[in-house]
């Protein structure tokens, strides 16, 4: 008769160091994901409140007055009166234009530049908010 020997109980190790090569590599990833999902290329303004569908396209022509009343056509800064030259050489055949107003820029200046570019063709003003 043979006896089987008994088994030596080890005790199991959770090994650490490749837990942590995952997380470092977790950590990274999520990271550079999350620098890449910002637009870094735009003008800083307060945008007011409200809900809105997302634009489809990925690069819209945005008309920007932040809070001291400067006018942006997609970061180049612009007066009021070339407002008409430069958008009608940028807009979109669909004729949208994002509007991204600053919360404490004037009424009047907005509503100045949104009328010029209306006069270079802009069909559908699309006003950006910030998602609650």
């Amino acid at each position: 008769m043979k006896l089987r020997r008994r088994r030596s109980s080890r005790r199991g190790r959770i090994e650490i160091i490749p837990m942590i090569d995952v997380m470092f590599f977790l950590l990274a990833t999520f990271m550079l994901t999350s620098l890449a999902m910002q637009r870094l290329d735009t003008v800083r303004v307060n945008l007011p409140q409200g809900s809105a569908q997302r634009l489809s396209e990925d690069t819209p022509l945005t008309l920007t007055v932040n809070r001291a009343n400067q006018i942006f056509i997609n970061q180049q800064a612009v007066r009021l009166d070339q407002i008409v030259s430069v958008v009608a050489k940028r807009l979109p055949r669909d004729g949208n234009l994002v509007v991204a107003a600053d919360d404490g820029a004037s009424h009047g200046v907005v509503v100045q530049a949104m009328l010029q570019a209306r006069k270079a063709g802009a069909a559908h003003f699309l006003v950006a908010v910030h998602s609650e």
